[in-house]
């Protein structure tokens, strides 16, 4: 009676069952397949958002496996074979009877499970070994096809369009930032936005955004990333605070990420109170070196490089330039990256950060953001989404980076 609302390919699926094999042999030698659990690693291999696991064998046809949700799995994925479960203890027999046996020695999502329910799979299957499935997932999920990258170019240009084109119409200084907020959420819904974004990192959340009017942009966060933000209440520190106005002379940062299809995109605008000959030195000469930063860290988004490399130079830079303190946040809001994968998850791997120094390659996706907190006033800078070429970075979210002014 029923019909699917939309089907991932069964081609795409198998193109990222390949890639997931191919890291698994490299950073898993001894598993003879991965299991699944988070609901985005689901996902990716199945088509489905389902409660539960995903099996996948280095050989044979991989293997979902539901608490709940076996019917709409049915009619959205491709898998042909899906079974229910209550206990972890089934999973074996469920799988051999699929055809597709777990083996000794399994790669297990470790991020995709907490403490307690890891202990419940390790007690259950204690005649199996397992070792972390975690980067070969990662990796794969890096590596966008043209099938995902077509949703996120929509994404992005939708994106750029509600920042950059419609809500710079609607927005006016006296408005709080809570009411900025709700215009943003009009302006997205009405281009497409799904209203659910994800974090891959535990116990991170996201909800729209940061809306940071003034020194909002410097308020101490628990967020992991540069812009402060006020947020609607301490118990959900997002999205934009009733009691804060956007005042003249004051930036206004909008880092809102776009939803599509599952997919994100990330960006951040800034827009000014006033006209552009009174925004101070401090703060134009801030945001323009943040748009010379992003504009070589997009250069430099190319086969061969790495992460690691674009992020030592950039922090190098901003200290010589005289940004060092303001640099990816003020005091404690300071994080130690450039900027992130994009994907399913606004945080996806890699990050652009010291430590990751496995080389870029075509077909990723980045978020690139150097912002610079300026003291008693705000932050300044940018955030696009960046895909990977043999040539460098090119930004699907727009190309005109500039403090948008207000009057």
């Amino acid at each position: 009676m029923f019909e699917a609302l939309s089907v991932v390919p069964r081609a795409e699926l198998e193109a990222r069952w390949a890639k997931v094999r191919r890291f698994l042999a490299e950073t898993a030698p001894d598993a003879g397949g991965v299991l699944a659990f988070s609901r985005l690693n689901v996902y990716y291999l199945s088509g489905v958002l389902g409660a539960g696991c995903c099996w996948l064998p280095l050989e044979g046809e991989p293997v979902l496996l539901l608490r709940k949700g076996r019917e709409r799995a049915l009619l959205e994925s491709a898998l042909p074979r899906i079974a229910a479960f209550k206990s972890y203890k089934d999973l074996p027999a469920l799988a051999a009877e699929a055809g597709s046996p777990f083996s000794e020695v399994i790669a297990a999502e470790t991020t995709g499970l907490s403490w307690q329910l890891g202990q419940m799979l390790a007690s259950r299957l204690s005649d199996r070994r397992f070792v972390s499935g975690d980067l070969a997932l990662n990796l794969a999920q890096s590596l966008k096809s043209e099938w995902e990258l077509n949703i996120l170019r929509l994404a992005g240009e939708r994106h750029h369009q509600a920042l950059h084109d419609i809500l710079p119409e609607a927005i006016r200084p006296g408005m709080s930032e809570r009411e900025i907020s709700h215009l943003a959420w009009q302006v997205f819904f009405t281009l497409g936005h799904q209203g659910l974004m994800r974090m891959s990192a535990f116990g991170e959340e996201i909800f729209l955004g940061h809306v940071s009017a003034g020194d909002s942009g410097n308020y101490p966060s628990v967020f992991n990333g540069p812009l402060g933000v006020r947020g609607e209440h301490p118990a959900t520190p997002y999205m934009g605070y009733a009691g804060k106005l956007w005042n003249r002379g004051e930036p206004l940062a909008l880092d809102i990420g776009f939803a599509l299809e599952g997919y994100c995109t990330d960006k951040t605008q800034l827009y000014w109170a006033g006209e552009e000959g009174e925004i101070p030195d401090a703060a134009h000469s801030a945001h323009a070196f943040a748009m010379d930063v992003q504009a070589w860290a997009a250069e430099n988004l190319r086969p061969g490089n790495t992460p690691e490399h674009i992020w030592l130079h950039c922090r190098d830079w901003a200290a010589k330039a005289g940004f060092a303190a303001g640099f990816m946040g003020l005091d404690e809001n300071k994080v130690p990256f450039l900027g992130h994968g994009i994907g399913l998850a606004i945080d996806c791997y890699p990050a652009i950060a010291k430590g990751f120094d496995r080389p870029i390659e075509a077909g990723m996706v980045f978020a690139l953001e150097p912002k610079i907190g300026v003291p008693g006033l705000g932050m300044v800078g940018v955030e696009n989404t960046f895909e990977v070429t043999p040539s460098g970075g090119v930004c699907i979210t727009g190309d005109d980076y500039r403090m948008l002014c207000i009057a």
